[in-house]
């Protein structure tokens, strides 16, 4: 087996909520599947547009007890293995879910289908979180589909979030790693920051409402907002990218690290879901586990 890929996450919910939701059909097609059923110990399954490869099921379960469930999940033709570990703390859960043949370097190039597994899981248990928190939900990422756009409502002026997606200090706080903005047309956009290396670029800006960075062959990120009853309407699209080949990756990546951008601005004693990821053949942040 490959070395394990592994996000740990603080769910604000009791052990036996948490477990619910990752054993129960009804629950699973609300966060995680267009499709699912389940049958514990014989089946557990999900499929559907919202699923890499999910034109059928392709799980099979291969242990569960009371704070354990593991699965096979057959992927670009190779089963890979699935696990998702709970235990209580406090009035929370700590979540750890492992996954078996992530490539950090099939995520980069996107060869192979296995490349979405860090983000598509970020994303499901970005989601998992909100659906426990009673909060919406963000888009799930289709993967039968080039179109890649959503919409989201945040709690607080439209000033205030502009603030926080341009501010180097508050978008290396919510996303959990450190980003590099300079907010003006031509100014670099560097994940890592401005000492990492190669940056994107900001190719448009219409201050206080719009932003536009390139990020090479993964396309352009444009995220809009406007004010909707008292609260901010943030839109985001990508676009101008191989669509033969979608940069499904990152852009599950960009739309997880919106949940704590939302979390960020409307909860009072805000803390991030992620306490950590461990993620073979990159660089490992302390707790990002969204990164696009």
């Amino acid at each position: 087996m490959s070395e394990l890929l592994k996000l740990h996450a603080r769910l604000a919910a009791p052990v036996e909520a948490v477990r619910r939701a990752l054993t129960d059909a009804a629950e699973l097609r609300v966060w995680l599947a267009e499709h699912a059923e389940v049958e514990l110990p014989g089946r557990y399954e999900f499929w559907g547009r919202y699923t890499p490869e999910g034109d059928a099921p392709h799980q099979r379960p291969l242990h569960v007890d009371d704070d354990t469930l593991r699965f096979a999940w057959v992927l670009d033709g190779v089963e890979t293995t699935t696990e998702f570990r709970w235990r209580a703390e406090g009035d929370s859960t700590v979540l750890t879910l492992s996954q078996s043949h992530f490539s950090f370097a099939e995520a980069m190039s996107g060869s192979s289908i296995r490349g979405v597994l860090q983000t598509f899981w970020s994303l499901a248990i970005a989601n998992l979180a909100a659906h426990l928190e009673g909060a919406e939900l963000l888009p799930k990422t289709d993967f039968t589909s080039a179109e890649m756009r959503g919409e989201m409502l945040i709690d607080a002026p439209v000033a205030k979030v502009y603030e926080s997606l341009t501010d180097s200090e508050q978008a290396s706080a919510w996303f959990g790693y450190p980003i590099g903005i300079e907010p003006w047309v031509g100014g670099r956009y560097a994940m890592g920051g401005f000492d990492a290396g190669e940056a994107a670029k900001v190719v448009d800006l219409d201050p206080g409402r719009r932003m536009s960075v390139d990020w090479g062959p993964v396309g352009v990120t444009t995220w809009e907002l406007a004010e909707s009853g008292g609260k901010t309407k943030l839109t985001f699209v990508q676009s101008g990218f191989d669509e033969s080949n979608p940069p499904y990756a990152a852009w599950s990546g960009s739309v997880a690290g919106l949940a704590e951008l939302r979390r960020y601005h409307e909860m009072k004693d805000w803390q991030p879901i992620w306490l950590g990821v461990e993620m073979p053949g990159a660089d490992q942040p302390e707790t990002a586990a969204a990164a696009g």
